[in-house]
């Protein structure tokens, strides 16, 4: 069983974040994630040995929510096979890491794991979680901040360790215009911010 540990972290409409002081292994981990998977809202991550507590607030499951609505509006209209595979928990002992994407797809095929996958930041996990997206080899994160979207291809190195690199487009997606997913993204209503994205998108074909 995991240490007791008093956590200052519950489900609450504002994001908030632990990190546990120290490094655990990975039976410690998998029995501290039994345990939060008994508490709705709160997310549990790992990488190394260190152990992340997240809750998600109102906004940020808003702003998953359309991008995921977009995403899958798109493809619909333009007859782009995909598989969603949600916030499914990507993990592995042998990876050392396990996390759950905001949202998540393949495309064409259903895999393993999330060819594509998007991460909305308001407090903290930023950039640093692309090293658990590298170990599964996930070839594509978005990452959602201050009202913009940053696109990130895994990239072949010279040194054979593959890393990711800021792009202006989407691999899967090319032809998808990211500045009004961005604008539609900002608005409030879902309803809206479909049509306002497919009028665009139709006007524009």
């Amino acid at each position: 069983m995991p240490t007791q540990v008093s956590l200052p972290i519950q489900p609450s409409s504002v994001e908030q974040t632990l990190t546990l002081p120290g490094r655990y292994p990975w039976s410690h981990f998998k029995s501290l994630q039994s345990w939060s998977s008994q508490t709705p809202g709160l997310k549990i991550t790992y990488l190394d040995g260190v152990i992340e507590l997240m809750t998600t607030g109102k906004s940020h499951e808003r702003v998953k929510k359309l991008i995921a609505i977009l995403i899958e509006a798109y493809c619909f209209e333009l007859g782009i096979r995909f598989f969603p595979s949600g916030n499914a928990t990507c993990e592995a002992e042998e990876k050392g890491a396990s996390f759950d994407p905001d949202e998540s797809y393949c495309f064409e095929a259903d895999k393993t794991y999330p060819e594509l996958a998007v991460e909305v930041v308001f407090t903290s996990g930023g950039l640093e979680k692309l090293e658990k997206y590298r170990r599964f080899d996930v070839a594509e994160v978005w990452f959602w901040q201050s009202d913009r979207l940053a696109i990130y291809h895994l990239t072949p190195t010279t040194d054979g360790n593959p890393d990711y690199q800021l792009a202006d487009r989407s691999c899967w997606l090319p032809d998808l215009d990211i500045a009004l997913l961005e604008r539609c993204t900002q608005l409030e209503e879902a309803v809206e911010a479909r049509t306002q994205f497919l009028t665009a998108l139709r006007s524009n074909s």
